[in-house]
């Protein structure tokens, strides 16, 4: 079975030819950072604003370095958690980074 280029070294490819702005390129990473983000909406709400009165803290406007690090205690074990140790396993430490820098970028 082949295996199909990714989005990413698709919209390279076009770039390079002429087909697609370089800057469309680009906005992969911003469009994945996103996709990334919106696992989260179910508990932290959308674009990481929680509702009002919620169990959970909202994470839009927080520092990316407490947001990492808390993700890698919950990864860890370190943080007691309900889910969200086991949550925080399936992902790798690049996109616990990317994760972060996301909501650290929204506004409350």
């Amino acid at each position: 079975m082949r295996r199909l280029p990714s989005l990413k070294l698709l919209l390279a490819l076009l770039a390079l030819h002429g087909g697609v702005p370089a800057a469309a390129a680009q906005d992969v990473t911003a469009l994945r950072s996103r996709a990334l983000a919106a696992t989260c909406a179910n508990c932290h709400g959308t674009g990481g604003r929680a509702v009002e009165n919620a169990s959970v803290p909202g994470l839009a406007g927080l520092p990316a370095p407490y947001l990492a690090e808390q993700m890698r205690a919950f990864k860890a074990g370190t943080r007691p958690a309900t889910v969200m140790h086991q949550l925080a396993k399936g992902y790798s430490d690049a996109q616990i980074d990317q994760l972060a820098a996301h909501f650290a970028a929204q506004s409350k």
